[in-house]
């Protein structure tokens, strides 16, 4: 079986702060890989400006790149809203969904790595072209915010209905988490 990996990185960031862990991406890919031939493994992140220019995401796209991953980014733009506050927008889900609908013809199986509901639309036209998708995020079942409270799921119901198949993050936290020097 023939597989591809879509990471949205800022969504998959998210994901695994609240959870209280770091993905290991050297761990990652084997997780990922069991009994199956592992294409291309894609991540997709906005480089947010920063006022000294320097590219804080940079030692990341650098390893992953280093170390078999399609690294796909761009700036992230700034802007002057309505109401004068400036904002930052560095949205990757159309790159993400084009390069989805191109691999799909060269794979049996997609594993998407976010909970954005946006991309419930990609995920049917995937199965709609014979792909099995596998969405990647977190329930977030037993994780409490700071008052005491259940956090929020951080996966859209629809995406997860539309899933094939879906892991929760929590469920894979032993394979992929980074050990931190000091554990």
């Amino acid at each position: 079986m023939k597989t591809a990996i879509f990471i949205d990185g800022a969504n998959n960031y998210a994901a695994c702060k609240t959870l209280g862990f770091d993905i290991d991406y050297d761990r990652l890919l084997p997780a990922f890989n069991r009994d199956k031939t592992l294409l291309r493994a894609f991540y997709y992140t906005a480089i947010l400006p920063s006022e000294d220019g320097l590219d804080r995401l940079r030692p990341l796209t650098d390893f992953l790149e280093y170390n078999g991953y399609t690294v796909v980014k761009k700036m992230a733009k700034t802007f002057t809203d309505r109401m004068g506050l400036t904002k930052i927008k560095g949205n990757m889900d159309m790159e993400m969904a084009v390069d989805a609908l191109l691999m799909a013809e060269h794979v049996d199986d997609i594993v998407l790595f976010s909970g954005d509901g946006d991309f419930t639309y990609l995920v049917r036209a995937l199965q709609q072209k014979g792909v099995r998708v596998t969405v990647v995020s977190s329930l977030c079942i037993g994780v409490l915010d700071e008052n005491g409270r259940r956090r929020p799921p951080m996966i859209a119901d629809e995406l997860r209905r539309a899933a094939d198949i879906f892991i929760d993050l929590q469920d894979y936290k032993p394979r992929i988490c980074k050990e931190h020097k000091g554990e």
